[in-house]
C-alpha cells in the first residue's frame, strides 16, 4: 500500500537572516527520506490550501481577514515571530491544507503524513509561537463536522505545550481529547489546560520519559477509545535543541516515535502525523530527528 504524503513548495519561505527558525528542515527531511528511498517524488501529494469555510470552523472571521489582507498590528506579528508575507499566507494555507488532506487520507490507509504541520500554538483569533493557523484543529474540526469520525486525539510531543489547540478544545468537550506531554518550565509560561497535561522538569532522560509515556498513551487510549490520532511529532526534546530544555537522546525519539506509531497501528486507529518544532544547534542532527519519525513510521506500516 502506497502512503499517502503531503508536501508543498510552499513550506519553506523567505526569512531574515539569522532568524531563528529552521525554515530550510522542510525541504531537507523530504530530500532526506527520497535520499534513503523511503518516498517517491511521484508519491508525494502536493499539499491543496485549506480553505476558507474549513478555517472558520476553527478561527475567527476578523483573524481570518487579517491573515488573507495581511494586516497584522506589530504586536501580533512580534506574536507570531514572522514578517507578514504572501509567502507566509501561502504557507500557513498550505499547511493546514496538507493535515486536513492527510486527515482525510488517513481514514482509508490508516496512516497518512504532513511533511510539515503542527502548529499548536495557533487561538481562535490570534497566532503566536510561528503558528498562524492551527492544522491539528482545523482538521479534527472538520472531521467531526463533517461526521467522518466521532472522536478525535491529538498526541502533542513537542516540548512547548498545544496551548492554542488546548483553548479551541477544552476539556469539558468530549469529541477530541488533547494531550500534551511538555517541558514545565518552557514556553508557553502560561499554559492552558489540555485534557491531559503532562507537565516534565528539566533534563528529564529516556528511560524516565519513555516510562511515563507509555503509561499515559495506555491509559488515555483505552479510556478514550479515538476513532484517528493526530501525532505531533516535534523533535524539540532532543538533547542539544535551542528551545528545548529536555535531554532525550535520537535514540529516545526513536523509542518515543515507535511507541505512538505502533500503538496506533496495533489497534487500527488511523494515524496522522505532523512535524512539529526542531531547534537543534546542529541542521543535520535536526533533520536526521524529524526524518526519523517518518522513517519510523513508513517502516511500520510498509
Amino acid at each position: 500500500m502506497v502512503i499517502p504524503i503531503f508536501s508543498s513548495r510552499n513550506y519553506s519561505i523567505p526569512l531574515p537572516e539569522q532568524h531563528l527558525f529552521p525554515i530550510q528542515k522542510y525541504a531537507l527531511v523530504e530530500d532526506q527520506l527520497c535520499y534513503e528511498g523511503l518516498i517517491h517524488l511521484k508519491q508525494i501529494q502536493s499539499a491543496p490550501f485549506i480553505q476558507a469555510d474549513e478555517v472558520l470552523a476553527v478561527h475567527s472571521p476578523t483573524y481570518w481577514s487579517k491573515i488573507n489582507s495581511l494586516s497584522w498590528t506589530d504586536k501580533e506579528i512580534r506574536k507570531i515571530g514572522f514578517p507578514p508575507s504572501a509567502a507566509l499566507r501561502d504557507r500557513s494555507l498550505a499547511s493546514a491544507g496538507g493535515t486536513w488532506a492527510a486527515a482525510k487520507a488517513a481514514l482509508n490507509s490508516k496512516l497518512a503524513l504532513n511533511l510539515a504541520g503542527g502548529t499548536h500554538h495557533a487561538f481562535y483569533d490570534f497566532g503566536e509561537g510561528y503558528c498562524v493557523l492551527n492544522d491539528l484543529a482545523i482538521a479534527a474540526r472538520n472531521l467531526l463536522k463533517q461526521q467522518l469520525v466521532k472522536k478525535v486525539m491529538i498526541v502533542d510531543l513537542d516540548v512547548h505545550q498545544g496551548n492554542g489547540t488546548a483553548a479551541l478544545f477544552p476539556p469539558n468537550q468530549s469529541e477530541v481529547f488533547t494531550f500534551s506531554m511538555h517541558a514545565k518550565d518552557n514556553y508557553p509560561y502560561h499554559k492552558q489546560i489540555s485534557t491531559r497535561d503532562f507537565h516534565l522538569n528539566a533534563n528529564i532522560k529516556d528511560d524516565e520519559y519513555l516510562s511515563l509515556l507509555n503509561t499515559e498513551l495506555e491509559l488515555h487510549l483505552a479510556n478514550f477509545k479515538p476513532d484517528i490520532i493526530f501525532y505531533q511529532a516535534g523533535v524539540d526534546a532532543l538533547s542539544g535543541d535551542l528551545l528545548g530544555k529536555l535531554n532525550l537522546s535520537l535514540e529516545g525519539l526513536r523509542q518515543r516515535d515507535k511507541m505512538v506509531i505502533h500503538t496506533a497501528a496495533d489497534n487500527q486507529i488511523p494515524l496522522v502525523i505532523v512535524m512539529g518544532g526542531g531547534y537543534h544547534k546542529s541542521l543535520s542532527t535536526l533533520v536526521s530527528a524529524h526524518a526519523q519519525t517518518y522513517r519510523t513510521a513508513l517502516e511500520r506500516y510498509s
